[in-house]
C-alpha cells in the first residue's frame, strides 16, 4: 500500500483513522507498526471535550511527532464544522477505520471514502440486537457472559447491519470494563488485519441479510453510576465492575459525603447479616469495607472518598 499522494491540491489519502481516546491511540499504533502507514488520523479538539462526555479521552495530536502522521482536529464531534466539512470536500480518501468515537459520521464525509469507513460494535447477541450507546459497558452490567464484536460499514444510521466480520470473546465474572475493553482491543485488531487485507486486493465483501430484530442500549451518564443497595449482590457487583475507571465509577453517599467504588466483590451469602440494614458497613478489614446487600454482602476492595468508611456507616 502506498501512503497518502497528491495531485494538485487535493490529498488522497489511503488509510485514515478517526478517534478520540487512548484506545484509538493503540489502534494507530498497531497498525502503523504491523499492518501499513496510517495515513491520517481526525480527532476532535480538547476544546470540544468540555462540550461532550468523553470516558477516556486522550489528544492524539502527538502521533504526528511519533510517527509523521498529520492529524486533523475537528471543531464539531458529529464532524460538521466548517473546517472539518472543507477539508473532506477538498481531498480524497479511500477507507476509514473508527476506533473509539462515539458519535455518527454524517453522509457528508462517509460519500468521501472509496472503499467506507469501518467502526466497532458488539453485544450478547447479534447485530441490529444491541445498538446504541456503551455495549460493552451494559453487557458487563447486564451479566452477559459472552460479548460478538462486529466490524461494519458505517452508514448514516446507528449500528447498521452492514457486518464485515465478526468475533466474539467471554465476559468473565473477574472482568471489569478495562479487562474487557483488553479483550475487545485484541478481537479488533484481528478484525483490522482481515479488513485491511480485503481493501489491498480490493475485494471488501459486507453480509446485510440478518435475520435478528432491533434493541437499543441506551446512553449512559455519570448519574447513572448510583448504587442502590437494596439490590442484589450481583447488580451491584455488574454495575461496579462495567462503570470502573476510565469511567467514571459507581458511587454512594454516606450522609453527604461521595464515596465512588472502584472494585468490589462478592464477599458471602450464608452468613447472618440481618441485624444490619442493606447498604450498612458491616466490619472493616484491611481498610476493606465489607457491606451488607439485599442478599448477603460485598467486599469494597478499592473506594475513593474524603470520609474513611467504619463499620456503622450505611451507603446509601
Amino acid at each position: 500500500m502506498l501512503r497518502n499522494s497528491k495531485v494538485g491540491d487535493t490529498m488522497q489519502y489511503r488509510v485514515v483513522v478517526f478517534g478520540v481516546k487512548d484506545t484509538s491511540e493503540n489502534i494507530v499504533s498497531f497498525i502503523q507498526e504491523h499492518i501499513c502507514p496510517v495515513d491520517l488520523v481526525v480527532t476532535i479538539s480538547p476544546e470540544v471535550t468540555k462540550k461532550n462526555q468523553v470516558s477516556g479521552y486522550k489528544g492524539l495530536s502527538g502521533l504526528t511527532e511519533k510517527y509523521g502522521i498529520p492529524v486533523h482536529e475537528a471543531d464539531s464531534y458529529f464532524l460538521t464544522d466548517e473546517k472539518t466539512q472543507k477539508f473532506f470536500t477538498e481531498n480524497e480518501f479511500d477507507i476509514g477505520i473508527s476506533m473509539g468515537w462515539q458519535r455518527l459520521i454524517p453522509k457528508s464525509v462517509l460519500d468521501r471514502f472509496a472503499y467506507g469507513i469501518y467502526g466497532f460494535h458488539g453485544n450478547a447477541g447479534y447485530l441490529p440486537f444491541g445498538r446504541g450507546r456503551s455495549p460493552l459497558n451494559w453487557s458487563i452490567i447486564l451479566g452477559d457472559t459472552r460479548f460478538n464484536l462486529n466490524l461494519f460499514c458505517y452508514d448514516e444510521k446507528a449500528d447498521s447491519p452492514n457486518v464485515f466480520a465478526t468475533e466474539m470473546f467471554s465476559i468473565t465474572p473477574q472482568d471489569d470494563i478495562r479487562t474487557a475493553q483488553y479483550k475487545n482491543m485484541i478481537c479488533s485488531k484481528n478484525l483490522i488485519k482481515k479488513l485491511l487485507a480485503a481493501y489491498k486486493e480490493g475485494n471488501i465483501s459486507v453480509r446485510t441479510d440478518s435475520k435478528d430484530f432491533d434493541s437499543w442500549y441506551n446512553k449512559r451518564t455519570a448519574a447513572d453510576g448510583k448504587i442502590d443497595f437494596h439490590g442484589r449482590t450481583r447488580e451491584i457487583y455488574n454495575l461496579i465492575r462495567g462503570v470502573a475507571a476510565p469511567f467514571p465509577g459507581a458511587f454512594a453517599y454516606v450522609g453527604e459525603e461521595k464515596v465512588t467504588v472502584w472494585e468490589a466483590q462478592p464477599f458471602d451469602e450464608m452468613i447472618d447479616f440481618s441485624a444490619y440494614a442493606p447498604g450498612e458497613v458491616i466490619d472493616v478489614f484491611d481498610g476493606h469495607p465489607i457491606v451488607r446487600t439485599v442478599d448477603g454482602s460485598l467486599l469494597i476492595k478499592k473506594y475513593e472518598s474524603a470520609k474513611e468508611l467504619q463499620a456503622g456507616d450505611v451507603l446509601a
